[in-house]
């Protein structure tokens, strides 16, 4: 083994660790990722009422989007990528707006829409120096809180059963909201203890009880399953493309906030690795990042997947681990895509009852609004800043609270402003813009 350095790093960067450390590093890596990646997807497909194949096809590709996003960020291809040992999956941000889109026009527009959608990402990262002046840390911070506020609904609506439950009466039912508390309980409980192993494995180990607790009581039909055996190999464009002017807008303003997002996790990665967080290497290195984010996404709307971004939970794992080496990468990426080819992984979590993913998720999203307060209350709240705070959470939780008040509006806006992330995405950005041109 190697001697471990003064920032506690065993394997640096480029280090290439023996074939079963390397292994055992890229397991546990993929242990803190792997229910991250598919809960996107079934959070979406449940929404939009998609029948067992097409979800579980949906959480294969995921799986095999990620696979090769991460390839890309670690390998690093030109100007595109990290040459980190950086790990991207299926991104929480977009949930929404894809949503919206696909109750509208279906997985064809929401591809259709993320593929175009992705390029304004790309574009981000190639004049990422000047971006970080306009997408400041206030309006990330706020666009944040309102995806985490916003996606609160879409989870609690699981605990409660989901679409199927309010369709044969069973929505909010006690056994519904029990098997969704238990899974909360069980993930704070894991989430509070010291060892550190047992609470990065807190969400796996909440759906996990929740999961056998929905068998043993008969709530998971195998039955309605025809074969967990056989391959699924990734079929380009299965779903078709389309677009929506409402939806790009939507998507366009989540990737940009990614991408400062990534700009973060990349500075973050950079520093427990070792590496430099400034200079022209590292600014070469968060612009290939940022781009790579956008190429992935695009890569992964061809591949019948959704924006792919940077995991920050992994930084964690490489601190724990001490392995900063990127070859660990190819081991995740090759996990990723051989679990994507085997239809029984994504089958049994495809059948996973929503109360079971609602307990999970509803404390997800509420992580990620109080994520997006922690990064607001870092910046300094002067007069101005309150107000831009104000307009945006205000205009945003409206459209979102109040749906109606948009009726009058032509079609192309209401549908444009329809989400409260959009609305208040594009409130903060705005309104950060002119009262900076007023000073």
């Amino acid at each position: 083994m190697a001697a471990e350095q003064d920032n506690g790093i065993i394997y640096g960067l480029n280090d290439r660790p023996p074939f079963f450390e390397a292994m055992f590093a890229a397991l546990q890596h993929l242990f803190a990722i792997f229910v991250a990646i598919m809960t996107p997807p079934l959070i979406i497909a449940s929404q939009m009422r998609l029948d067992i194949e097409t979800t579980s096809f949906l959480v294969s590709m995921a799986l095999f989007a990620s696979g090769i996003s991460t390839f890309i960020q670690c390998r690093k291809f030109g100007a595109v990528g990290t040459g980190l040992l950086c790990i991207q999956g299926t991104s929480y941000s977009f949930i929404g707006p894809i949503i919206t889109a696909g109750m509208s026009g279906g997985l064809a527009v929401i591809f259709g829409s993320c593929m175009a959608a992705s390029v304004v990402e790309v574009f981000v990262g190639s004049i990422l120096r000047y971006a970080r002046k306009i997408i400041t840390p206030l309006v990330s911070g706020i666009v944040v809180t309102l995806i985490g506020l916003c996606l609160i609904k879409v989870g609690i609506s699981s605990c409660g059963g989901g679409n199927a439950a309010m369709a044969n009466g069973t929505f909010g039912a006690l056994h519904n909201l029990g098997l969704a508390a238990l899974v909360l309980a069980i993930i704070v409980f894991f989430n509070s203890c010291k060892n550190r192993y047992l609470r990065m494995s807190s969400i796996v180990i909440g759906l996990a009880v929740g999961y056998i607790v929905s068998w043993i009581f008969g709530y998971i039909d195998f039955d309605s399953v025809k074969s967990f055996g056989g391959i699924y190999l990734p079929v380009p464009f299965k779903y078709g493309l389309d677009f929506d002017l409402s939806a790009f807008i939507s998507l366009s303003i989540i990737f940009i906030i990614t991408a400062i997002e990534a700009y973060g996790d990349i500075t973050a990665n950079s520093m427990i690795s070792g590496e430099p967080v400034e200079g022209d290497l590292f600014m070469k290195r968060a612009s290939g990042g940022v781009v790579a984010n956008g190429v992935s996404s695009f890569i992964s709307a061809g591949l019948n997947s959704f924006p792919n971004s940077i995991f920050a939970q992994n930084n964690g794992m490489i601190q724990l681990t001490g392995v900063a080496s990127r070859y660990v990468g190819y081991f995740i990426s090759a996990f990723l895509i051989i679990l994507s080819i085997f239809p029984a992984v994504s089958l049994v979590f495809s059948l996973m009852p929503e109360p079971v993913l609602g307990g999970a998720t509803l404390l997800m999203f509420g992580t990620v609004a109080a994520s997006g307060i922690k990064v607001i209350a870092s910046q300094k709240l002067g007069r101005k800043e309150i107000l831009v705070l104000a307009i945006s959470l205000a205009g945003g939780l409206s459209v979102e609270f109040m749906p109606e008040i948009l009726s009058g509006l032509p079609h192309t806006l209401r549908s444009i402003f329809s989400s409260g992330i959009t609305t208040g995405g594009l409130l903060a950005i705005f309104s950060n813009l002119l009262i900076r041109i007023k000073e």
